[in-house]
């Protein structure tokens, strides 16, 4: 089977003072200081770019290639384009087809769908039966689904000592939680793009938190500068890539930054080869959870930038504009 490949030394790098790496393992462990350590780096690099990547997760590696091994192998059978991915199967699995998306519509940018292609899933979303072949691809997805939760739970309690609440304070927001597994596959393209074509076009997430798996290839995840400019992502090894959300930043009065970021189209001279595929996880609260201003982020000399809205509604939208 393929392995994830770590990013080579030939590959343009953000340096840790663009995009933190963050040792998660001394939070809430006998070392008060080294915890509080890892709760100011969460800080600052949500207030500074929303991104950064974190190991000493605790997330079991064999999950990760298991998930990535059964997908490729769904993404390789010459079958696979007609999934039957429609359906009202609660925990179904539904597949978007290479350029149905088209990322960038979300925030305003019509433009040439997506190179790339996935499978997604959600135990409380909508889909469609799950293939036969190849085998284990269900159990596959809930084993890293399970994983993942974890780790975000642990994610917002950082947040949560971080602004001074209880360490379960987001808990009934995520009750019946509608957040979603994707693998995505992004084929060494054939050709050059269309007028404006990208593997993943410019946006931000709608969610809390996205929990990222990547691998290295020309033509990878990107992330804008709040000061002008693209920088792209290390992809290290046994780390993953954490980013704020919409709903995370709308909480903070945008004090904690959703950034803009895409994935790259591979130039023409490294276009051979540029084939990648990441595993995003989106940790989104319940459908009728209230987005609102955190009270650390409000008072009476900040008022609330957005008002209130269900995360139902919150993401039909922002769903629809994406698939429109």
């Amino acid at each position: 089977m393929s392995r994830l490949r770590s990013r080579t030394k030939s590959m343009p790098q953000a340096s840790t003072q663009d995009i933190p790496v963050i040792d998660l393992a001394a939070f809430g462990g006998p070392d008060d200081a080294a915890s509080d350590a890892v709760v100011r780096a969460v800080e600052a690099a949500c207030h500074r770019l929303g991104f950064f990547l974190v190991t000493g997760h605790g997330v079991d590696p064999a999950a990760t290639q298991r998930l990535y091994d059964l997908a490729r192998i769904f993404f390789d059978r010459p079958e696979a384009g007609t999934h039957n991915s429609l359906g009202d199967e609660e925990g179904g699995l539904s597949y978007s087809a290479l350029c149905q998306e088209t990322l960038s519509a979300t925030a305003g940018v019509i433009g040439p769908g997506d190179y790339k292609r996935s499978l997604n899933h959600g135990p409380r979303l909508p889909g469609g039966p799950w293939p036969a072949e190849p085998s284990g691809l269900a159990s596959a997805f809930s084993d890293y689904f399970e994983q993942m939760e974890r780790l975000a739970a642990r994610l917002l309690q950082i947040a949560c000592a971080a602004v001074g609440l209880p360490s379960d304070f987001f808990e009934p927001d995520f009750v019946g939680h509608l957040s979603a597994l994707r693998v995505i596959d992004y084929p060494a393209p054939l050709g050059p793009p269309s007028d404006g074509q990208l593997r993943a076009g410019a946006h931000t997430d709608y969610g809390f938190l996205t929990i990222l798996r990547s691998e290295a290839s020309a033509g990878g995840l990107q992330v804008h500068r709040r000061d002008g400019g693209w920088i792209d992502v290390p992809a290290l090894d046994d780390a993953f890539v954490i980013n704020i959300g919409d709903a995370f930043m709308r909480a903070t009065n945008d004090v904690w930054v959703s950034t803009p970021h895409r994935v790259a189209y591979p130039p023409a001279d490294r276009r051979a080869g540029s084939r990648r595929q990441s595993i995003p996880f989106f940790y989104n609260p319940s459908a009728s959870a209230v987005i609102r201003c955190l009270d650390a982020f409000c008072g009476s000399d900040r008022e609330p930038r957005y008002a209130p809205v269900s995360y139902g509604d919150y993401i039909a939208l922002k769903t629809r504009q994406a698939n429109a």
